[in-house]
């Protein structure tokens, strides 16, 4: 039969239509260039708006809706961690900013082994990060550490800002014997700012690895020997006028990533030995690359001198949080507030945190709130926002989805377009040491977006084949 022009143009139109709203929206991008609209009012540091837990850890206050976008963070007093037990981390996805919940969130795939907590890279994955709960601003931060290996593998143990201040022990794992420092300020690549330092086998050994961060100068240490020295007056850049030195508050993380995958730019995979090995024994063996963390401790500095003291809407006496109040993201634009810094759903943002409850019980519920009930019965966790995880080279952030197996664990295919080449974009699983990794692989999208694609076209395309066929 043939058809007029104007009928087909209707089919086709409706057709379109219909595709547009299964595979939904594009990632709405953030940047210098554009900040978030006040649907998606916050910027991650993958360069993503979004709400929820995009309004945590890693949100840039430069690059979202305003000022008042990103919550505040928490201030990190000394401490000391013991990695004997999963039971120190809590999963991203059930993480709502309520730091009296736990001191470390992860994502990725996480074992015990040895008295240690093992960050797992299963084959094809971008492996895994620990990040802090709260921010440091100036303090000594020592890490024992065991580095995972091979070529195109990295561990790596940083400081880093939701500005992009970055404070780095990296560890590649085709040069075991020469741990790299580095730093960054505001994310400005500078490769200049590497270097290399000389320790024993950091495959085989536990080392200590330190971080002293102070207002004038930041020190690294290897096993208590001094390896390098920074001062904040060598990093002055007379084009901007500023010290391009970190000094914004941080967040402590650990993780394994892959930064030989192929997905990577040529530099990244040069400077990681080459292409990853996806087949090597590590891989045939355990079922992932791996890297060990013993304990971590953390002593803080005196906060820097004439930080205010500004009254939030909540009254409280305790003013335990860091917010900007200007989106130059420097030093001076800090202040403390005693705003509470958990979101009380995950599609809250900064603005609208629906956390007027003050019970802690009230505030536990509410951080698990981000779980959702399927047609089945059966519980879910609904994926928040992505990851935060520390810089490489990119510049560019992914979703962050999960689903849990039956054994507990669970793995997905490496996305290319992950962007930070630290982003572990996927799901939090968790694996068990000594065995295969095992599960599944999954895949399922954030709150930003919408449906199976692939399942609901092949609907899509079975309804306008039948509607074609009345004519």
């Amino acid at each position: 039969m043939v058809f007029g022009s104007t009928r087909i143009f209707f089919i086709l139109a409706s057709f379109i239509g219909l595709v547009q709203l299964v595979v939904g929206t594009d990632v709405v991008k953030c940047n210098a260039s554009h900040s978030c609209p006040e649907s998606l009012p916050c910027c991650s540091q993958y360069g993503q708006c979004g709400t929820g837990a995009y309004c945590l850890g890693g949100c840039d206050v430069r690059f979202s809706y305003n000022l008042s976008a990103c919550m505040p963070m928490p201030v990190m007093d000394s401490f000391k961690t013991t990695f004997d037990s999963k039971d120190v981390l809590k999963k991203q996805d059930d993480y709502l900013g309520n730091a009296s919940e736990s001191d470390w969130i992860y994502t990725g795939y996480v074992g015990t082994h040895d008295d240690a907590v093992l960050l797992q890279m299963p084959n094809h994955t971008s492996g895994t990060v620990i990040s802090s709960t709260k921010y440091l601003w100036y303090g000594k931060v020592s890490a024992k550490l065991k580095t995972s290996h091979r070529r195109g593998v990295v561990t790596a143990f940083i400081l880093y800002s939701n500005v992009q201040d970055e404070i780095d022990f990296e560890s590649v794992g085709y040069n075991l014997t020469a741990p790299q420092s580095n730093y960054y300020s505001h994310g400005i690549l500078d490769y200049k700012n590497a270097k290399n330092s000389t320790t024993s086998d950091t495959f085989e050994n536990y080392h200590d690895y330190t971080i002293d961060w102070k207002e004038d100068k930041i020190e690294w240490f290897v096993d208590g020997e001094k390896v390098r020295t920074l001062s904040k007056n060598d990093t002055w850049n007379d084009t901007s006028k500023r010290h391009d030195y970190p000094q914004t508050p941080s967040r402590v993380q650990l993780s394994l990533w892959p930064a030989g995958d192929p997905s990577n730019g040529k530099g990244t995979i040069e400077w990681a030995g080459g292409e990853i090995d996806w087949d090597a024994p590590d891989i045939k063996d355990n079922g992932y690359y791996y890297a060990y963390v013993k304990e971590l401790n953390v002593t803080a500095y005196d906060l820097p001198s004439g930080v205010k003291k500004v009254n939030g809407s909540d009254h409280s006496n305790h003013f335990d949080a860091f917010l900007y109040n200007s989106t130059k993201g420097n030093d001076d634009d800090i202040y403390l507030t005693n705003k509470k810094a958990w979101l009380g759903n995950g599609k809250a943002t900064g603005f609208d945190p629906d956390n007027d409850s003050d019970s802690d019980d009230d505030d536990d519920k509410k951080s698990k709130s981000s779980k959702s009930t399927n047609s089945s019965g059966k519980t879910k966790t609904k994926t928040n926002a992505n990851v935060p995880t520390g810089k490489g080279v990119g510049n560019q952030g992914g979703n962050s989805g999960s689903d849990s197996t039956d054994n507990g664990s669970s793995t997905n295919t490496y996305d290319p377009d992950s962007g930070f080449v630290q982003n572990s974009k996927h799901s939090s699983g968790s694996g068990s040491s000594g065995g295969k990794s095992g599960g599944k692989s999954s895949s399922s999208k954030n709150d930003a977006s919408t449906f199976d694609a692939r399942g609901t076209l092949a609907l899509v395309g079975g309804l306008i084949l039948g509607f074609l066929s009345l004519f």
